[in-house]
């Protein structure tokens, strides 16, 4: 009996106890419970304010709030403690990345002062004492801010968006997005140095320009127009204008918008810091194959429905051809830099040889230059796909490029390539370059479905020089 009445021996008994409680509570999730009922007693002793954060605003504008408070969620430890969380892959080998999950809740604390956050539909909800609200409130959203603002310039991961149709009277959520990864630059893209330098210069230019274009009360936003045959640069050139802003890209689908207000909206909904991509324009205005009145389309390139849904933006509209587009879409302001992609040359083959076969002479080139020289053409994509279906015989892949100048390439090269600017007409940027693998290529089977298919080659080099070279008269102006 007397072990009984010994401290020792007690303090052991309860360290025990006290320990396999402890396990059944984690084993059996009770403690899990305890924690919940516990926050439910405790809420009782205070009264609290919520405040919701939307993901659109009124205007169906994206809240930038928004995206900052979910950045900064998704950064706490605490999110792992939480009741649901998604589990994704990351971009790195064996990275795994937690994610919010609807109806998810989230504590923080900041300040002494405890902090919820509830993760809503299209809502999130920051619940705080009304003790704490008026000491914690102002230092904490700007700490949200400094903190997202952080984890955002460390990992800029851009993406790529395109529309998808909408149903009835419900526009959330019209665009879909999958990681733009596309690998040209203009240090791989094959462009004439001097051709690549100004438009590096023009874009520089234009990152800066803020309070200079609102100095004249004008849209902070910069215009381009690449028209040529396809397969001849121009998705290669819009990637790689991408990834030098490192901006995202939303590519627009005429044939999925059902109106006028409907393009309004989608513009409505694309975010700051981006890149506002119409293929194939002239084709939409000479066939009338969608829905968009002219109008419609000139309002959308103005840029002028109000100064938050367009500011920094770089629009690109590509066409084969301008010579039958309405003068009102391509006078300055709408379009500030015209770029025209021609076909291709042997200067260009030349390279093109080097790049995909590693050749920089060979005894069929001046039979190729011949061909050349009597008119024959094919775009940059086209070449470069044979050269890659016969990459492990050079002689075999000229051979084929041959052939197929010799029929497919008979009489494109008669095309107008490389138009002057005339004294009293657009000035624009021509050059030519290899075709990438498209801007908006296919990146998996099971990808988005509404992505466009377009053609698709890897950093082709080509240095062909260009017929002539201008920025539109609003560069002066400091664009």
């Amino acid at each position: 009996m007397t072990i009984l009445y010994n401290p020792f021996f007690l303090l052991f008994i309860t360290f025990v106890f006290l320990f396999l409680f402890r396990v059944v509570l984690i084993k059996t999730g009770l403690i899990f419970t305890v924690k919940k009922k516990w926050r439910l007693f405790e809420d009782c002793f205070h009264v609290y304010q919520l405040f919701k954060v939307p993901k659109f605003n009124e205007s169906m504008q994206r809240n930038q709030l928004y995206h900052k408070v979910f950045v900064y969620l998704n950064s706490l430890t605490s999110v792992e403690d939480s009741d649901f969380t998604n589990l994704f892959t990351g971009k790195k080998p064996n990275e795994i990345l937690l994610r919010l999950d609807p109806n998810q809740i989230i504590e923080d604390d900041f300040l002494g002062a405890k902090i919820l956050w509830i993760n809503e539909d299209n809502n999130l909800v920051l619940k705080i004492r009304k003790a704490d609200k008026r000491r914690v409130l102002r230092p904490y959203l700007q700490h949200i801010h400094s903190i997202s603002d952080d984890l955002d310039e460390k990992k800029r991961d851009l993406k790529l968006y395109v529309n998808v149709v909408g149903h009835g009277d419900d526009h959330k959520g019209r665009w879909r997005c999958v990681p733009f990864t596309h690998p040209s630059t203009f240090e791989t893209i094959a462009m004439e140095s001097d051709l690549k330098n100004k438009v590096k210069s023009d874009l520089e230019s234009f990152l800066k320009a803020k309070q200079y274009y609102h100095r004249l009360g004008r849209v902070w936003k910069r215009s381009y127009l690449l028209y040529g045959p396809s397969g001849t640069g121009k998705s290669s050139f819009i990637a790689a204008l991408a990834n030098f802003l490192s901006y995202d890209v939303y590519d627009i689908d005429l044939s999925k918008v059902s109106d006028d207000s409907d393009l309004k909206l989608l513009l409505l909904q694309s975010t700051a810091k981006s890149v506002i991509v119409i293929e194939d324009l002239d084709r939409y205005l000479s066939e009338k194959s969608t829905a968009v009145s002219l109008s419609g389309i000139l309002n959308f390139m103005d840029g002028m429905l109000t100064s938050s849904c367009s500011e920094e933006r770089v629009m690109v509209f590509t066409m084969n051809g301008k010579d039958h587009v309405d003068q009102a879409v391509l006078r300055p302001g709408r379009i500030d830099v015209h770029i025209h992609f021609p076909l291709c040359d042997f200067t260009a083959f030349k390279t093109l040889a080097n790049s995909y076969l590693g050749l920089k002479d060979h005894k069929l080139f001046p039979q190729v230059e011949e061909i050349f020289q009597n008119g024959s053409s094919l775009s940059p994509a086209e070449i470069g796909e044979l050269m890659i279906a016969n990459r492990n015989s050079p002689s075999r892949a000229l051979k084929s490029v041959i052939h197929a100048l010799q029929t497919d390439g008979d009489g494109r090269g008669g095309l107008n390539i490389g138009r002057r600017s005339t004294e009293n007409g657009p000035r624009k940027l021509s050059g030519e370059m290899g075709e990438g693998s498209g801007v908006f290529g296919k990146e998996g089977a099971n990808a988005v479905k509404e992505f466009k298919k377009l053609y698709g080659l890897l950093r082709v080099k080509s240095s062909r020089k260009s017929q002539s070279s201008d920025l539109n008269g609003d560069q002066k102006e400091g664009g």
